[in-house]
């Protein structure tokens, strides 16, 4: 498959800063976090807005389930021990990424404190991403449809047999997308033959690798639409059967202020339809109500190792996958500064003792993805990618659909002409 662009890709670039649609982002790069996003921000309608101010992966940690030596010390720190960035791969056009590419070097400093530089560590491109928004007036056979368009920002580390790909995607509606790519090879051991082992699958005669899991955490400075935001919790219940639900089938979301630290230490529940809603309480939209926007999960897990096992004392951010935070310059990372060099007990799940108010506050969101893997034949010699994701999604924070001046498509074939209207389907 080749993408071609003969007008070139519509994005521009000026050193680290990005425009592109209506979007304006600033990047860095660095040994640790790898991939890091600054002061990201949608002009709408003339207003330059922001939504962002640094978001980057705090941490990285994959558990294995082996309780046999030398299996069961395997607790990686992908970040806080490896650097994701001193990892990164040099990146190759056509291979890595596909189309009309904009690469950026990074240029970082060893555990010696010698400058390297790693070449084309950090890719740039378009990808068109099916329908954006389509409707057929039955009535008239008229149809109107716009194709979606995405921003691709992303860089891919190499840590021991395994390959992570870190893609930030922004959308013409207004969407943000982070989405983690796994690949690689499965850290496998030799059996004897005709015997299986009850924490790991036979991939191969002979050989098993061990069920494990990766947990990525993210660190979300906010800026929606200013400095100062609040965080809600909204759930769905289910309306009372009576008068005003005669057949059962009603039901309403119920939105709660998460007021201080502690009571933004949550998790996910599948049960109500949870999702997080960041918002600006002094910023409202045309209805009144304040601008925000929405955390929504894409696959999760929990951590099955015991409380006080030494990966949950050193990773005691695992055991829930919410948390809400005050600024704090010196709290950058979810494992601690140092998490090699401690037993446990350090970084965010320390800070939050403080129940500090998150109220209207300049805040910090933690989220955890978590990926369970059971492993399986399919996944060797080499494994087919994983993906793991979670959106940040506008939720009052335009009056409008903001993709509805997406211009259509530029029909190649009559094929794509409805009474006279350029409309590609």
């Amino acid at each position: 498959m080749e993408i071609v662009q003969p007008k070139g890709p519509s994005f521009t670039t000026e050193g680290h800063v990005i425009d592109w649609q209506k979007w304006n982002i600033r990047f860095g790069f660095n040994s640790r976090e790898g991939l890091v996003l600054h002061t990201v921000s949608y002009n709408d309608d003339g207003v330059q807005r922001p939504i962002l101010y640094r978001a980057s992966l705090s941490e990285m940690v994959v558990p294995y389930g082996d309780p046999t030596d030398p299996v069961n010390r395997n607790n990686a720190f992908d970040a806080g021990e490896y650097g994701i960035g001193m990892l990164a791969n040099s990146l190759e056009l056509g291979c890595d990424c596909l189309g009309e590419i904009k690469y950026f070097d990074a240029n970082l400093v060893d555990s010696k404190g010698n400058v390297i530089q790693i070449k084309n560590a950090i890719c740039l491109h378009e990808e068109d991403f099916g329908i954006g928004w389509k409707h057929t007036d039955w009535r008239t056979g008229h149809v109107e449809v716009r194709r979606s368009r995405r921003l691709v920002l992303s860089s891919i580390s190499t840590v021991g047999n395994y390959e992570y790909g870190f893609y930030w995607y922004f959308f013409q509606d207004g969407t943000i997308q982070f989405e983690v790519k796994l690949t690689g090879i499965l850290h496998t051991q030799a059996i004897e033959p005709d015997r299986k082992h009850p924490h790991g699958n036979l991939v191969a005669p002979q050989l098993f690798a061990a069920h494990h899991q990766h947990f990525f955490n993210m660190r979300l400075d906010m800026m929606v639409d200013g400095m100062n935001n609040s965080v809600y919790e909204v759930n769905t219940k289910s309306m009372e059967k009576g008068p005003d639900n005669p057949y059962g089938n009603g039901f309403y979301p119920v939105s709660t202020l998460l007021k201080n630290e502690s009571e933004a230490v949550r998790d996910l529940d599948l049960r109500t339809a949870r999702f997080w809603k960041i918002v600006n309480p002094s910023k409202k939209n045309i209805l009144g109500d304040p601008v925000g926007y929405k955390l929504f999960a894409g696959e999760n897990c929990f951590p099955f190792a015991h409380d006080d096992s030494p990966l949950l004392k050193r990773a005691g951010f695992l055991k829930h996958h919410f948390w809400v935070t005050p600024f704090d310059p010196d709290e950058q990372f979810a494992s601690g500064r140092y998490p090699n060099q401690h037993a446990g007990g350090e970084g965010l799940e320390d800070w939050v003792k403080a129940d500090r108010s998150i109220e209207n506050e300049d805040v910090v969101v933690w989220y955890n993805m978590g990926h369970h893997h059971i492993t399986r034949p399919e996944d060797w010699p080499v494994m087919p990618t994983a993906y793991i994701s979670f959106i940040l999604k506008p939720t009052g924070f335009f009056n409008r659909n903001p993709a509805l001046d997406v211009p259509p498509s530029k029909a190649k074939n009559s094929a794509c002409q409805v009474d006279g209207h350029t409309s590609c389907h």
